[in-house]
């Protein structure tokens, strides 16, 4: 049998002591760790295409915290709600498979499954970008359209989801509504003032603190407005740049945010051969393709559209919107 020595009664003080001093400790919390992306702005490798010159560089920089996330109602141009997402893949917050999903943010989805059952299939995407303080520069002559490019996807038969901006569906209103009516085509949001919503991106001016959710409320609004009968739940950033800031000030819309993992370069680009050259090079089954219907910036994007499909279809690929690349997992 063992027998336990008693404690000396200074042992047993300290012994005392030090139990009081251990539960303190296990009672202070712990500091919190800071809030995702507060020190920068997350990295992505969706190499967004060059804006302003910029390289193909994934974008870096602080967040932007947005301070809330406001209703629509009220603001102008505002109260269209988001688009109704029945049916469709990735909409009414139900995320697409291969989405990344984290609690309390937008999902966030780059590409299709890579061996889909119906085949070899990418998503050719393009974004009607225009700035909300560019109407003086369309006045004055610059084209930000480019009807002879949604002339050869029609002749080509080829599906496409265009994102616009709703500063270019207010520019262009009957193009934008021919586009959402033809059911060779999906019409996408890419925000009202094509404001970065995380800086620095490719020298794009970052969107007013507070108004991201209502720039998104406010594109699907514009859509309506010039004719587009059921826009599709996705949200493209401007420049391709966002963080988790964003993805919360989304997340109460219901929309997936559509990236890509194919950047074309046409943005400013003045050979159509390089584009349609670095497209082919990089893609893959499930691939989503990013192009520009901008003539003033994307000059030979229909010139590249026109080398690029002929030679995909000689390779076996098919042509799908985001939303049939989305469901076919």
């Amino acid at each position: 049998m063992i027998r336990f020595r008693r404690p000396h009664r200074a042992r047993a003080a300290l012994a005392a002591l030090l139990a009081l001093l251990l539960a303190a400790c296990a009672e202070s919390p712990a500091p919190a760790p800071p809030p995702a992306g507060e020190h920068g702005a997350r990295k992505h490798g969706d190499r967004p295409a060059a804006y302003g010159g910029a390289a193909h560089g994934e974008p870096k920089g602080r967040a932007h915290g947005n301070g809330g996330t406001p209703a629509s109602k009220g603001v102008a141009g505002g109260g269209g709600g988001t688009p109704a997402s029945k049916g469709v893949a990735g909409g009414g917050g139900k995320a697409p498979r291969g989405a990344r999903v984290r609690a309390g943010l937008a999902p966030v989805w780059h590409h299709g499954v890579r061996r889909a059952a119906g085949g070899k299939r990418v998503a050719l995407t393009f974004d009607a970008d225009m700035m909300a303080d560019q109407h003086d520069r369309a006045d004055a002559g610059e084209r930000f359209d480019n009807p002879g490019l949604i002339a050869a996807l029609r002749e080509l038969r080829v599906p496409a989801t265009v994102f616009m901006t709703g500063t270019w569906a207010a520019r262009y209103p009957g193009q934008a509504r021919t586009v959402g009516r033809d059911p060779l085509f999906e019409v996408a949001n890419h925000s009202y003032s094509h404001h970065a919503f995380a800086v620095p991106c490719h020298g794009l001016p970052e969107v007013a603190p507070g108004t991201m959710r209502a720039e998104v409320e406010r594109t699907f609004a514009a859509l309506r407005r010039a004719g587009v009968p059921e826009p599709v739940p996705y949200f493209r950033f401007p420049g391709g740049c966002y963080d988790d800031a964003a993805l919360r000030a989304l997340a109460p819309t219901g929309v997936t945010a559509v990236q890509w993992d194919v950047s074309s370069g046409d943005a400013f680009a003045t050979d159509p051969h390089a584009v349609a050259e670095e497209v082919l090079t990089r893609v893959r089954p499930g691939s989503v393709v990013v192009l520009h219907v901008t003539r003033s910036a994307a000059p030979v994007t229909e010139r590249a559209v026109r080398e690029i499909v002929p030679e995909l279809r000689r390779r076996g690929y098919g042509f799908a919107r985001v939303s049939e690349l989305m469901a076919a997992g």
